[in-house]
């Protein structure tokens, strides 16, 4: 059975109004919810970026049935993976259970700003590898020393060791990610319905023996009452995501990701993002995905500005509408 969760979208919304987002869509009825984990938002009209993991502890308190997830940490960069290791066992504690560690190579708009550079594509990969390495070895809640090319980890233990243990979902895009993170990872996760890169991943799983997976994805929408607002609002501030992830992951800057959206116009926008009051349309938007193999969808609402409208008024509808699609 198709999960639907909603999407905290620190980019756009503070911290207070994401935990009273986060009540309201458990109360609409979403399964799960996914926090993104940013240091700064992709243009400046987005115009937030709060700490994600202060907002998920809070979110944890504040709602008692979804399940949370990271979509996605970077465990190499602005965070040693001993350190998310530590943060994602806490919060299994504080959420009884409800929490998945979702985890990706990173983007370069957040991990720069340690002033530590930004490795290639292969070597952030390698990081990833032995960032999982680490992660899985202190979730045993023993005496963790480790040496690795990129990390050290020097007799480091987790004294608060959660008795269910942390489920860890990978995002991957293409064949090289699915045969380096398959046998770490727990789930997939994937911006894209790519039917062909869940087979791959199932393969990889079922050759080393693990156990059925979920493959978690995601998708934006723009609702409103009004489509030309709605259409409005999604260019304005979502048009970074005609680039793709290639082009997404290397941009340092919201004035970087300004300069290479701004030929976007609303009506390219308009072909990747369903907008406007619709809720048949919408629903539809996550067929593509339905047909790949998905067991999890997150649903993006597009800007700050109509999230308690569209909680209050179209989220129930349109979890039918998405629900019957199954």
């Amino acid at each position: 059975m198709t999960r639907f969760g909603y999407t905290l979208m620190g980019e756009q919304s503070g911290p207070r109004e994401l935990v009273r987002y986060a009540q309201a869509a458990e109360d609409a009825g979403f399964d799960f919810e996914v926090s993104s984990d940013h240091y700064s938002p992709w243009l400046v009209s987005q115009g937030h970026s709060p700490y994600a993991w202060t907002v998920l502890g809070a979110v944890a308190q504040a709602t008692s049935r979804v399940e949370l997830m990271t979509y996605v940490t970077c465990p190499t960069m602005r965070y040693h993976p001993a350190v998310v290791a530590q943060k994602a066992a806490t919060l299994q504690l504080l959420s009884e259970g409800r929490f998945l560690l979702g985890v990706g190579s990173g983007e370069s708009l957040n991990e720069h700003v340690v002033g530590q550079g930004w490795p290639s594509v292969d070597t952030r990969q390698d990081m990833l590898v032995e960032a999982l390495e680490i992660i899985r070895a202190l979730h045993s809640g023993d005496l963790v020393t480790y040496v690795g090319e990129h990390f050290r980890v020097d007799s480091a233990r987790i004294w608060d060791v959660p008795d269910e243990p942390v489920e860890i979902g990978v995002a991957v895009s293409g064949e090289e990610g699915v045969r380096a993170f398959a046998p770490l990872g727990d789930h997939l996760i994937a911006v894209e319905p790519k039917a062909d890169l869940i087979a791959q991943w199932d393969e990889a799983r079922e050759a080393e023996g693990s156990q059925a997976s979920r493959k978690i994805g995601q998708i934006p929408v723009s609702w409103d009452p009004d489509r030309d607002a709605a259409l409005e609002r999604a260019h304005e501030q979502f048009r970074w995501f005609a680039g793709g992830w290639p082009v997404n992951a290397e941009l340092p800057t919201p004035a970087g990701f300004a300069a290479a959206s701004q030929f976007v116009r609303p009506e390219d926008v308009a072909e990747s993002i369903p907008c406007g009051p619709d809720l048949d349309e919408l629903a539809e938007s996550v067929r593509p995905f339905l047909d790949a193999g998905f067991t999890d969808i997150a649903v993006v609402q597009i800007g700050d500005e109509q999230q308690d409208r569209f909680l209050a008024e179209a989220a129930g509808p349109l979890l039918e509408k998405m629900r019957a699609l199954r």
